[in-house]
This record gives structure tokens, C-alpha cells and sequence, in this order.
């Protein structure tokens, strides 16, 4: 990187990361020597920036609290990340109740502190990008937070869970972690007075009082916890399972079908199968016929009756013999 000044501009994002960089590391990342690469530390320092060096076995720069505050640096990829995380929680997207007006804050702190080049770019992907309104009940912040903190800490709490009838049901519980699924946020946690594992809706939670007590970890069933929990959803819901087969590619079928509340897996040359678990036959009939795209219904027979009849129903009310 011939350009010294753009290459400390890098060389201060990089360590912005919080990471311990290894020299090597560091060096090829700027595409430059290890002696520039500590010429550009010692001015770093020089401006008052505190950086961390370790040597020998194991060494590495990091970047620690110092006089200087270093200016918010971000790469062209992180500024479209950061623009469109910041929009889907302004659309209400995030599952957090109240969150909308500060994410609309926040993008507009970002675009006066990025330079010009990139705030346009952000400017323009917050004025292109309009995400579907949330429609799932959101969590509140305090909610959130509370939890998150006390899964971070390892400390058990005591809340106040509603459960489908309304009741306010007292919970002594030791939160593992928190599951974004399907746009809702969901407590995993050990139920101390049940002794078992138990999942818990957010939006339900009312209160949470932190107890600042560590409790004794378990093994949690699953390492990947949001399969864990989707897998016990597919068991639990009142849903249809169907299977259908495209003369399509799955690429093509991916492309086309609107939404893909399964699976979906190439059977051949222009095959795909779609298995699908579903709450309504006939809205899966109207998805799957918006693809345009030729498909044989496998099972189970009532999804082939509901989709012949609906098919039917249509053509009547196009020749007229429906009223």
C-alpha cells in the first residue's frame, strides 16, 4: 500500500476491531513490511493513541484506552452492513418494541460523522431500501437487556412470563441464551421450580428481576439451540407437512417462490422436491402457483384436494359458472 496516509487510516480501523492482531497478520493485511508496520504503530502512538504490543510466542498489536479518541473509521462493506441492520430495525423489523426512532437516530448520526463518499452510499441505501412493517408483537428493551445481561453474567432471575391464556405465571429461571426465530425473540433457559429446560416467548415476559447470583451451568441439549428450538416448534404447532415436486431447478424454484417455509433440494436434472410445513393448504396452493412453474403435488392427499379444488374455483370465476 504505497499511500502512507490512507495505509494508517487502515492500519487504525483494523486495530478499531478489538482484536490482538499478530504482526504477520497485520502486515499482510495492509500489504506492507513489518518494519513500515511498526514505523506506522510508533506514529500511531505519536498521536496518542495507545497501542498494545506483546512480543515473542503469541505476540501482537491491540489497540487499548488511551488520551486520543480515534475517529469512527468504517469499510465500504461494514457502512452497507451498519446501514442495513440500523434500517430493518427502524421498519420494527428487530423484534424490540420502542427500538424504531433511535435506529432512525442512529443512521442519521452515521451519515454526518462518515466521509462523503460513504454517507452518500449509506444515504442512498437507507432511502432505496424499504423493509415489510413487523406484524409479530415486539420485546421490550428493558426486557432484552435485562436477560441478555443476565446470560452474559451466568446469573440466574426472576420474571414474570404470561402464558397463552393470559396468566401471569411467576418464573424462577437460569437464561442460557436468547433465540431470534421467525421474528419473535425466545428464552432458553433452565426452570428451576419445573427442572427441565423451557423456552419462552419475550413479548410475554412482563418483568425481569436480576438476582446478581451465578448458578451451576448445565449442559445445554443442543450446541445450536435455535435449531434445537425449531425442530420443538415443528413438533408443538397444529401445522400441514406437504411435498411437492418442480419440474424447475432449485435454483430457479429458490428464485421464483415467494417464500420457503422448508425445505427445498435437488432430485435431478430440473427437479427439485419443496417439503414444506404449513399453517393453510390453500395460501401454499396460491405461493406455489405465483412461481409460474410446473409442479406435481406428492402429498398428502388433502393438500391435493384443497389445491384441485381451489383451481377449480378459480376457473369458474373466470368463465362465469361460479355464480
Amino acid at each position: 500500500m504505497a499511500d502512507t496516509s490512507a495505509r494508517m487510516l487502515r492500519l487504525l480501523s483494523l486495530l478499531q476491531s478489538g482484536r490482538a492482531w499478530p504482526g504477520a497478520d497485520l502486515a499482510t493485511a495492509l500489504d506492507t513490511s513489518p518494519r513500515s508496520l511498526r514505523r506506522d504503530i510508533d506514529r500511531l502512538r505519536e498521536l496518542g493513541y495507545a497501542v498494545e504490543s506483546l512480543r515473542g510466542p503469541g505476540g501482537h498489536y491491540r489497540l487499548v484506552a488511551g488520551r486520543a479518541v480515534p475517529p469512527l473509521l468504517f469499510e465500504d462493506d461494514e457502512v452497507v452492513a451498519a446501514t442495513l441492520g440500523l434500517r430493518i430495525v427502524a421498519a420494527g423489523l428487530g423484534g424490540v418494541e420502542g427500538v424504531e426512532e433511535s435506529a432512525e437516530r442512529a443512521l442519521a448520526k452515521l451519515g454526518q460523522v462518515l466521509p462523503a463518499r460513504l454517507a452518500r452510499r449509506a444515504a442512498a441505501l437507507t432511502e432505496a431500501v424499504e423493509p415489510e412493517q413487523r406484524v409479530w408483537p415486539g420485546v421490550r428493551p428493558e426486557v432484552l437487556t435485562g436477560l441478555g445481561e443476565a446470560v452474559a453474567d451466568g446469573h440466574w432471575v426472576r420474571m414474570v412470563h404470561r402464558d397463552r391464556d393470559g396468566r401471569e405465571l411467576r418464573r424462577k429461571v437460569d437464561p442460557y441464551r436468547l433465540v431470534l426465530s421467525g421474528r419473535r425473540w425466545y428464552l432458553f433457559a433452565w426452570d428451576r421450580e419445573r427442572d427441565d429446560w423451557r423456552t419462552f416467548r419475550l413479548d410475554r415476559i412482563t418483568t425481569v428481576t436480576p438476582t446478581r447470583a451465578p448458578f451451576s451451568r448445565r449442559e445445554p441439549p443442543e450446541e445450536h439451540l435455535a435449531e434445537h428450538l425449531e425442530r420443538g416448534f415443528r413438533g408443538t404447532e397444529a401445522r400441514h407437512t406437504v411435498s411437492v415436486l418442480f419440474a424447475a431447478s432449485a435454483e430457479e424454484v429458490a428464485a421464483r417462490i415467494a417464500r420457503i417455509d422448508g425445505g427445498l433440494e435437488a432430485v435431478g436434472p430440473g427437479r427439485a422436491r419443496y417439503t414444506a410445513r404449513v399453517d393453510s393448504h390453500a395460501w401454499l396452493a396460491v405461493v406455489l402457483a405465483l412461481t409460474g412453474l410446473p409442479f406435481t403435488v406428492e402429498g398428502p392427499e388433502e393438500f391435493a384436494h384443497s389445491t384441485a379444488e381451489l383451481a377449480d374455483r378459480l376457473h369458474r370465476s373466470v368463465d362465469g359458472s361460479g355464480h
